[in-house]
């Protein structure tokens, strides 16, 4: 595990690197000075299977995590042969087909922010199986607390925040509506 944690982290990085090289047109340093060990980490998920879905029912109808965008930089996900993994697409769910030879890799709300939007954070979820359980490992590229986040593109459409406000408003989000509100709350007002 430790072996597969090291090997993302620095896979996490170059992607990141070359993402931001897209948009700046050079090198940046900024994910390697702020995304550092201490701050990323690694989860593994285990989704139970629903025997209690009626046959009737569609295999979308019962939920294993709710739809949202991760709060990160960058995902990566490495997710067993069960499926259930959805992206939206278009305005509708689509299930990402599962591939033992592949990585998953998503842009994260931080990203979307730093990019000023010229990368997007792709909202997911997972559904249930009915009868096998769902693995997945994911790794998550994210600052300290303390990191600022702008936007590298100018004029910014996000104002600038610390990464713990962000964490902070997302919680306050899910207690107060139950679900994540995300960036649209940190976008500047014309």
């Amino acid at each position: 595990m430790e072996q597969f944690a090291t090997t993302v982290s620095e896979l996490a990085q170059k992607l990141a690197e070359i993402l931001a090289e897209e948009i700046l047109g050079e090198k940046s340093r900024f994910f390697r000075e702020e995304c550092v060990g201490s701050s990323c980490y690694l989860r593994m998920n285990r989704y139970p299977p629903c025997p209690l879905m009626s046959p009737s029912s569609s295999s979308s109808s019962v939920l294993g995590l709710m739809p949202h965008t991760d709060s990160d930089f960058l995902t990566i996900l490495h997710q067993d042969q069960i499926g259930g993994l959805q992206l939206v697409k278009d305005g509708k769910w689509v299930s990402v087909k599962p591939n033992p030879d592949a990585l998953i890799i998503n842009i994260g709300d931080l990203f979307q922010a730093w990019s000023n939007g010229v990368y997007r954070s792709v909202e997911h979820r997972v559904v249930t199986n009915k009868v096998s359980e769902r693995f997945s490992t994911a790794y998550f590229l994210c600052p300290s607390y303390d990191t600022q986040i702008q936007s590298c593109v100018q004029p910014s459409i996000y104002r600038r925040f610390s990464f713990g406000e962000f964490r902070r408003q997302v919680q306050d989000d899910v207690q107060t509506f139950g679900y994540k509100i995300g960036l649209p709350g940190f976008l500047l007002l014309n």
